[in-house]
């Protein structure tokens, strides 16, 4: 309906070449114009709305039907054929029986008055308006709208949402920030950029991803899985649906991507395994007697004070070393504490021996 008004309002005279189907919108953008050519084999009409593969309701066929009368009527046409066009109730005699949509071929459309030529191609056309030395300016796609075409294709989009989900994913269960988050964000970016510059989605739907990119964030810093993470996964999985042209394509394309996520994860897991990518983040460490190892079936309350070094990265659990080298089985209050770092023991519980960092002299 933009491109119908600015068709409207321009002062220069326009004509429209249907060189194959001018049908749903592109009917409308058609009767905008001053004048129509039709090529031999086209056609024009088939405009009935629809929300998936069913019919809109009454309100929006009634609305979209008028739309298409009224631009016709102004150009000189039958209004009544248009509205054949938009609602299978309507029906026009001799064209198109009620139940059944309008559509015009060629030789139909310039019986009725809906084309003013039936050409061959344009070259003709400019003859007929006698244009045919003028100059031709061709309006081509920026590069930015190719890749839009390219983003929001049905077969693309849930690659990059898999491509997203599945490095989000993998970065979340792995410390500090790597290869696998930035391509996960990354694929997201052009799926919500390219729906964006596409028109099917609105700035709520960047801004709910961006709070799930963020809690996200928040979450691979902190130590096990909770809220921010359940919460940053909720609004990037919302925000996924409400970029997509309708809420149907979107579950789909999130089904998908969900199930090719899946699929992703469970082939990376299995390489990184085999390239020892998860000894960043298992405690792969073996305790044993010999090495100064304290079984901690005892009472272990005598360790209450001692000073020593993180042995292993405690996340929160882990291992320290004694100053006289026995080791022991620790855990900080959830806080993250490299390997190397001076720890001390702050209390035990049963068989739960507590650690912080060790504050220097002035306290940091």
């Amino acid at each position: 309906m933009q491109i119908r008004d600015v068709i409207r309002q321009s002062s220069i005279p326009t004509t429209a070449l249907v060189q194959g189907g001018a049908i749903s919108a592109g009917a409308l953008v058609t009767l905008a114009c001053q004048q129509i050519a039709m090529v031999p084999g086209s056609t024009i009409g088939d405009a009935e709305p629809r929300v998936g593969n069913e019919r809109a309701d009454e309100k929006y066929v009634s609305y979209w039907a008028k739309e298409l009368s009224s631009t016709a009527q102004a150009n000189g046409r039958d209004p009544l054929i248009a509205v054949a066009m938009a609602d299978r109730d309507a029906g026009y005699p001799g064209l198109a029986e009620k139940g059944k949509l309008l559509t015009l071929t060629y030789v139909e459309a310039e019986k009725v008055g809906y084309t003013d030529f039936v050409v061959k191609d344009r070259s003709e056309l400019l003859t007929k308006l006698s244009l045919q030395d003028a100059q031709i300016i061709e309006a081509k796609l920026s590069a930015a709208e190719k890749i839009t075409r390219i983003v929001t294709n049905p077969y693309v989009a849930p690659l990059l949402l898999t491509l997203g989900i599945a490095g989000i994913i993998i970065e979340v269960f792995t410390i500090g920030w790597g290869i696998a988050g930035t391509v996960g964000v990354l694929s997201l970016i052009l799926y919500f950029w390219g729906h964006l510059l596409a028109g099917f989605s609105g700035w709520e739907a960047i801004l709910l991803f961006l709070l799930g990119i963020i809690l996200l964030a928040v979450e691979a810093f902190m130590p096990g899985f909770g809220i921010p993470g359940f919460t940053g996964i909720g609004c990037i999985f919302t925000s996924i649906v409400l970029a997509a042209p309708s809420w149907e394509t979107g579950l789909i394309s999130l089904v998908i991507a969900l199930v090719g996520s899946i699929i992703l994860l469970l082939i990376s897991f299995k390489i990184l395994t085999k390239r020892r990518f998860w000894d960043r983040l298992i405690l792969r460490f073996k305790y044993e007697k010999d090495t100064g190892y304290v079984p901690q079936s005892r009472d272990l309350g005598a360790f209450a004070g001692k000073q020593g070094t993180a042995l292993t990265t405690l996340r929160p659990a882990g291992t320290m070393e004694l100053e006289d080298g026995t080791r022991l089985d620790v855990v900080t209050e959830g806080e993250f504490i490299p390997h190397g770092e001076k720890i001390e023991v702050i209390r035990v519980e049963g068989a739960r021996i507590v650690v912080r960092e060790k504050k220097n002299e002035e306290g940091q």
